[in-house]
């Protein structure tokens, strides 16, 4: 077990006797063992997520790794998929939702219907014809499973963008804490930035050919951080 009473009372800024009160309710997740409460990292992160209890910023430090954010693992796992169907945002994110891989206890009807509630709260769309679908509150447990799927639709469709533009290209992002979260989106942003990068989209290119401009761009960035180190 990897986590003790303490490091929740410090977690939710609560006092011993409100976590234990919520042990003896069964509100919590917790094994005893030697006498002593013990709390499961993983559980403790599903429980929060579902839950969406407020938590201070040590709920960054239960996830198991504190490594940069690396484009090209979490593209690797999400996968590319071209030719996605549909005539409606809900269409498109329907079929998306249906071919994309997705970590075992993700449902994907669940999936879904959070996509779909963000896409109705605002648009995703960044521009150019790109949109970038996420749910509101991360649903990731741990950062290995985070992931990327990249979905070039068959058609352009409508998403509400803020330049008129019809969406042709779907970043589906799956995250496992607020802070990677954005990092992603300012990545995801920076590149679609860039006209070349934004022609590979748009020409739904093979997927050799975008994970080698993003390695080239994710060399750019180490360098430039080394050198302000």
């Amino acid at each position: 077990m990897d986590l003790k009473i303490k490091d929740l009372v410090e977690l939710f800024k609560l006092s011993e006797k409100t976590i234990y009160r919520w042990i003896k309710e069964k509100k919590i997740p917790a094994y005893r063992i030697n006498h002593q409460f013990r709390f499961s990292k993983s559980e403790i992160n599903e429980w929060i997520l579902k839950n969406k209890i407020k938590v201070s910023d040590k709920f960054l430090e239960l996830q198991t790794s504190i490594q940069p954010v690396n484009l090209i693992d979490l593209l690797n796992k999400g996968g590319f998929f071209y030719k996605i169907e549909g005539k409606s945002v809900n269409d498109v994110i329907n079929n998306a939702i249906n071919i994309i891989p997705l970590p075992d206890n993700i449902n994907k009807n669940d999936l879904e219907s959070l996509l779909l509630e963000r896409e109705r709260m605002m648009s995703t769309s960044i521009g150019h014809g790109i949109a970038v679908p996420h749910p509101r509150n991360p649903i990731i447990t741990e950062i290995e499973n985070a992931r990327i799927s990249v979905c070039f639709l068959k058609n352009s469709i409508d998403f509400k963008s803020m330049d008129n533009e019809l969406v042709h290209t779907l970043f589906i992002i799956l995250t496992a804490n607020p802070k990677r979260h954005l990092e992603v989106l300012a990545k995801i942003s920076f590149l679609c930035r860039q006209d070349d990068f934004r022609e590979l989209l748009k020409k739904h290119a093979p997927k050799k050919r975008i994970i080698s401009y993003i390695e080239e761009k994710q060399k750019e960035w180490k360098k430039r951080k080394v050198a302000n180190e």
